[in-house]
């Protein structure tokens, strides 16, 4: 199998700035590498909570038709986090299993789970999820989406 592109985009004021580690980031690539199996090669970036600045990066990946977009923070309840409305502006497609899935799967762990926002869905050929920022619970949330990851995959090569 061929090299698997996967852009990950972790939003965050306080890691952008540098004040804050992005942990979400690097626990996405940890978990979906070792989930995955093949060779991946990672796109990192971090931005701020800035709904244009979000948009943009998002469309830049889907321009080169990156297969995968993976996005960690900016999906809760508070007036900075905007990450599921940036990612709404660019989807042709919602796939809104993959986030009720996500919030179903946590919310024994964590009932406030269902606060999350967090939006998937297909622009161009690219898939684009949405996760939390916190790794323990994109631990939890991204090994049980992989079938429907591949699968999605599949069918936008096709």
């Amino acid at each position: 199998m061929s090299t698997l592109i996967v852009a990950r985009l972790t939003v965050s004021d306080r890691a952008h700035a540098g004040v804050y580690e992005d942990k979400g980031g690097p626990e996405l690539e940890r978990v979906f590498s070792k989930e995955w199996g093949f060779t991946l090669a990672w796109l990192p970036l971090i931005v701020p909570d800035e709904k244009e600045t979000i948009t943009s990066a998002l469309n830049i990946w889907i321009e080169k038709r990156v297969p995968l977009i993976l996005t960690t923070g900016g999906t809760g309840p508070a007036s900075r986090d905007i990450t599921p409305e940036a990612t709404r502006a660019v989807l042709d497609k919602e796939l809104p299993g993959l986030s009720e899935a996500q919030r179903w799967m946590s919310f024994p762990i964590a009932p406030t789970a269902i606060l999350s926002r967090a939006l998937a869905g297909v622009a161009g050929q690219s898939l684009i999820i949405n996760f939390p920022g916190n790794p323990k619970a994109i631990a939890e949330c991204l090994p049980p989406l992989m079938p429907a990851i591949r699968e999605c995959l599949k069918h936008l090569t096709e």
